[in-house]
């Protein structure tokens, strides 16, 4: 698919039935050249995975996403989070009141744009990486906005994008650019580690491995939302 970098294209909803009973969506959004070159949103929902959880499945130009509800008796990967809009957690959660609801963190309130905001969200600071310790955890833990967390995923925490969205991120020391699922909030900073609310993203293990920081746990990076669409 070939258009002008400044052209922006929306596709149409279309639906399709995929083996297993899943169905294939083809969701409207807008993108632009540099963002996401000849992509289309692809959502597979009412598969199942083997705990009877719905699994769906993402597709941002050459990126594959594979997201799974996860079960609100796990605990949060960012405890910290004390309410979201007001509720308990996992009772916002529960009721879809994410996205763009106010948080509150030590006592510190943090307030995430709205999608129309995001829509032209840039910036460039300091990237950290997190996930490490679960690896080999029984069980497993929930992102902000009520998914499994995969520490090999392509996923990404941010203080103020709303979740979910998607962002590519540029290491700026190597070049190397991927694109991540933002469902978390973080980084935030510890006493033992005040610095951490200075950055501009917490990546996953997996993401940082593909950006070539794992070794080394902080990179200079470019976020950029991609995908996002015009109105709220």
């Amino acid at each position: 698919m070939k258009f002008s970098s400044a052209a922006l294209l929306a596709f149409c909803l279309t639906a399709a039935i995929c083996p297993g009973g899943c169905v294939a969506v083809r969701a409207p959004y807008e993108v632009t050249k540099t963002a996401v070159e000849g992509s289309i949103w692809t959502v597979k929902t009412g598969c199942k995975i083997a705990a009877g959880t719905a699994v769906a499945v993402y597709k941002v130009g050459r990126f594959t996403f594979r997201v799974v509800k996860a079960p609100l008796s796990w605990p949060l990967t960012h405890g910290a989070i004390e309410s979201i809009g007001g509720l308990p957690p996992k009772e916002a959660i529960r009721l879809g009141r994410v996205k763009d609801s106010p948080y509150v963190v030590d006592g510190r309130t943090y307030y995430p744009m709205s999608v129309s905001e995001a829509r032209h969200y840039r910036r460039t600071g300091a990237a950290s990486w997190y996930g490490y310790e679960t690896l080999d955890k029984k069980g497993g833990e929930m992102t902000a906005d009520g998914e499994v967390f995969d520490p090999r995923g392509l996923t990404a925490a941010q203080k103020y994008l709303p979740l979910p969205c998607y962002a590519r991120v540029t290491n700026l020391e190597n070049g190397r650019s991927i694109i991540v699922r933002v469902n978390d909030r973080g980084p935030f900073p510890t006493k033992k580690n005040p610095s951490a609310g200075g950055r501009i993203i917490d990546l996953s293990l997996g993401a940082a491995r593909k950006l070539g920081f794992d070794r080394s746990g902080l990179a200079m990076v470019r976020v950029e939302t991609v995908g996002l669409p015009a109105g709220r």
